[in-house]
């Protein structure tokens, strides 16, 4: 899987727009989301004009900061989120196979 990049369409101080390169919905959507729970955000949406012919857009308005900030905030949050996740996985299979195996 390619990395996804970020190419810039528009700059000012309390907002960005960029296109999404190589774009994973997977990450996209939490990575919005994210963004949309920081206070600091006035607003974060995406948007796919084709999902197969054109890249998605971001844009992010601020209401303190840097756009970038926000991204880079929402990144390290889910950041957290996937490695909690993944050190807890192996411990609920665990537990799912010996309830599955009690119910037997």
């Amino acid at each position: 899987m390619k990395e996804m990049e970020f190419k810039l369409i528009s700059k000012e101080k309390d907002e960005i727009e960029l296109e999404v390169i190589n774009a994973d919905r997977t990450l996209l959507i939490p990575l919005v989301e994210a963004m949309n729970d920081d206070e600091k955000v006035e607003y974060a949406i995406y948007h796919f004009d084709h999902p197969y012919l054109s890249n998605p857009t971001l844009k992010i308005k601020v209401r303190e900061g840097k756009p970038q900030s926000a991204i880079k905030r929402a990144a390290k949050k889910l950041e957290r989120v996937y490695e909690e996740l993944y050190k807890s996985y192996p411990n609920a299979v665990k537990a799912a196979q010996l309830k599955s195996q009690g119910s037997a």
